[in-house]
Order: structure tokens, then C-alpha cells, then sequence
């Protein structure tokens, strides 16, 4: 509701002059404005919008932290291994993301089987075990076979070559190195590119 104020004086003066006295009164009108400001529910309104945009700000950061505190847990894991389970012949093949330092083929070692007469084996050919450690010795000593996760058995004086390369000529070279080691009678290369 507008309104004005208005405040009015009056005063009495005597004005003395040599031929009369007289009494003068004076009247002074004072007139006040519609009074401007901010009302009460301006202000209230002022104050929650400030304090629903400081929560907003406020919920904002922290989700923006949380989602760097996720970045950082997701880069700090180490990597998976996958195993791929062969068939029951063959041992498992274990495929394992490239880590900082590449380690040698492992060794595997077959219990050679026993003599089919009685007797001992001869004397004139390499049994399994030194076979297989020929080859591993020789796979290991290759700097471009060594870290390729290569694995070879050796039975009756066959090798069974399993793993994965990146290509055709990779896998001949394999099969060669193995090939060329005394006591290799025959080579099962079933080495998957991938």
C-alpha cells in the first residue's frame, strides 16, 4: 500500500513595525515520499536462491572429485591374466598382458617313461628331459623367441609347441629352432597367430 506522509508546522511570529504590531502565522507543509527499499519477502527469496546456488556448486565439486578418485583407482590396477583352457591333452594355455619386465619361458620338465625292455634306455640317443632342456635353453637364449610366452613338451621324442604369435613367419621360426635341436624326431606346431 502507497503512501505519503506528510508532516505540517505552524508557527506565530509578531512582526512589530513603528505604526503596528501584527501577528503573522506561517504554515510549512513537509511532504514525505512513498518510502523505497526492500520489502522482507524480496530479501527472504534473495537469500534462499544464494543459499540453493552455493549447494549447488558445493554437490557439483565433490561428484567432480569422486569421478577422479574412480579415474585414478581404474589406472592403478594391475592387468588381468586370462587363462584359456585347451583340450585335455595339451596343457592350459596361460596368455598374460605384456607387464614391465619380460621373464623367461618357464621350464617344464616331462618324467621320462620307462624302458620298454627292462634294460636301460639307450645310451646312443637323448632322452626327453635333455631334449626338452635343449630346447628351452635354446628358445631362451633367442632374444626375439624368449619373450614370447612359448611353451614346449617333449614325449618319446616328439615336441609339442603351444602359445600365441603375431604372425606366420614368427611361428616358422619357432618350429625351425625346435627342429634344429638333437633328438627332435618330429614337431607338432600348434601355435595360434593371433
Amino acid at each position: 500500500m502507497a503512501y505519503e506522509e506528510e508532516e505540517a508546522r505552524r508557527s506565530r511570529v509578531v512582526v512589530n513595525t513603528p505604526t503596528s504590531q501584527r501577528e503573522v502565522v506561517r504554515s510549512e507543509a513537509v511532504r514525505h515520499p512513498e518510502r523505497q527499499g526492500i520489502s522482507g519477502g524480496v530479501l527472504a527469496a534473495i537469500v534462499v536462491g544464494v543459499v540453493a546456488l552455493a549447494a549447488i556448486a558445493v554437490l557439483f565439486l565433490m561428484n567432480r572429485q569422486q569421478q577422479q578418485d574412480a579415474n585414478a583407482n581404474l589406472a592403478s590396477q594391475p592387468p588381468q591374466t586370462t587363462i584359456v583352457q585347451q583340450p585335455a591333452q595339451q596343457p592350459p594355455v596361460i596368455v598374460q598382458q605384456p607387464g614391465a619386465a619380460t621373464q623367461p619361458a618357464p621350464v617344464i620338465v616331462n618324467n621320462p617313461g620307462a624302458p620298454a625292455s627292462g634294460g636301460t634306455a639307450t645310451s646312443g640317443a637323448p632322452d626327453d628331459s635333455s631334449i626338452q632342456a635343449a630346447i628351452d635353453k635354446k628358445l631362451g637364449n633367442d632374444p626375439n623367441l624368449s619373450s614370447l610366452g612359448i611353451y614346449v613338451t617333449v614325449a618319446n621324442g616328439k615336441a609339442t609347441i603351444t602359445g600365441t604369435v603375431r604372425s606366420e613367419a614368427v611361428k616358422a621360426q619357432v618350429e625351425r629352432a625346435v627342429r634344429s635341436v638333437k633328438g627332435v624326431k618330429s614337431v607338432d606346431n600348434q601355435i595360434i597367430i593371433g
